[in-house]
């Protein structure tokens, strides 16, 4: 088997180590790699968010490599060591409690420090709680925009709610359980009561449960049933408002504007019909009725340039 970590020389850095940005299971043990196992045995150390919670995974997997730990409360703090241990020509492999480091947990100012010295880099992916959710939520996979947790309190948590309320695309926030309902309220207030949204707890866990419904629903659901475990909540994006048909005087003011800037009428309904899915022929019937650039009308002007056409 080709060994799996390699150090720099493989991309033409002969001095520096590789930094392998590696994916654990967000819940379930089975849905560890044969590619993150092999990775963690074989690097020179793991940078963990939490040494303990990493070291059962270690253990489970028979895996010995060291661990230190990097985590945010101390992580500038470790990015020198950790940037040295590279530039050293050792490798190292960057975890998180669950998941893919960076997405809502420690890692990105690793891997931006990494980047900026032309450390190389080489991902082991793994599931993602947020993408979990999203595929079984039941709402439009794509578009999609991922939130991670909403700012706690203040002046920061209104301002992003009121942006949110009007985004489009479906939203994926995660949340613990002792700031559910708080949450849940705010959407609410936000966004309406009847905004559609899936919340999944504890993914890939023995208590995974997905429940759906609108936001009104779910608060009622989760004050009779208090929440436990960790969340991820899918929400419906905001309607989008059908623009309003065009009457026959703002068509009859396009037609002129265009046919005022130099198009026939043939081109000046051709072009209207594309921008606005009406009909050609009704259009260029429209256009005939208006004077030309000279000011004189002329209804007799392209009479067959839709004899042959369809609509």
């Amino acid at each position: 088997m080709e060994k799996a970590v390699k150090t720099g020389e493989s991309f033409g850095l002969l001095n520096f180590g590789t930094l392998y940005v590696v994916g654990t299971p967000i819940g379930n043990l089975g849905d560890m790699t044969f590619r993150a196992v092999e990775t963690l045995k074989q690097v020179d150390l793991i940078a963990a968010e939490d040494t303990r919670h990493t070291g059962k995974l270690l253990h489970h997997f028979a895996i010995a490599t060291p661990q230190i730990s990097y985590h945010a409360h101390n992580w500038r703090k470790r990015l020198p060591e950790l940037i040295a241990h590279l530039q050293t020509g050792h490798s190292l492999a960057l975890v998180s409690d669950a998941g893919m480091p960076g997405i809502s947990d420690p890692g990105f100012e690793l891997v931006e420090a990494c980047a900026e010295a032309a450390i190389p880099m080489v991902p082991i992916p793994s599931a993602t709680a947020a993408v979990t959710a999203l595929c079984i939520s039941g709402l439009p996979p794509q578009p999609f925009a991922f939130e991670g947790f909403l700012p706690t309190k203040g002046r920061d948590r209104r301002a992003v709610l009121q942006h949110l309320a009007t985004e489009p695309r479906t939203l994926v926030l995660y949340e613990a359980p002792h700031r559910l309902l708080d949450t849940l309220g705010d959407l609410q207030l936000a966004m309406g009561g009847d905004r559609r949204v899936a919340i999944a707890r504890e993914l890939t866990k023995q208590y995974e449960e997905v429940w759906r419904g609108t936001l009104a629903d779910a608060i009622a659901h989760f004050q009779a049933q208090p929440p436990r475990g960790e969340f991820t909540l899918v929400i419906a994006g905001a309607p989008v408002a059908e623009p309003a048909p065009l009457s026959e005087d703002d068509l009859i003011t396009q037609l002129h504007d265009l046919m005022a800037a130099g198009l026939s009428r043939s081109q000046a309904s051709r072009q209207l019909a594309h921008t606005t899915g009406r009909s050609r022929r009704d259009l260029y019937q429209l256009a005939l009725s208006l004077t030309d650039a000279t000011g004189e009308a002329d209804s007799q002007t392209e009479p067959q340039a839709f004899s042959n056409s369809p609509d």
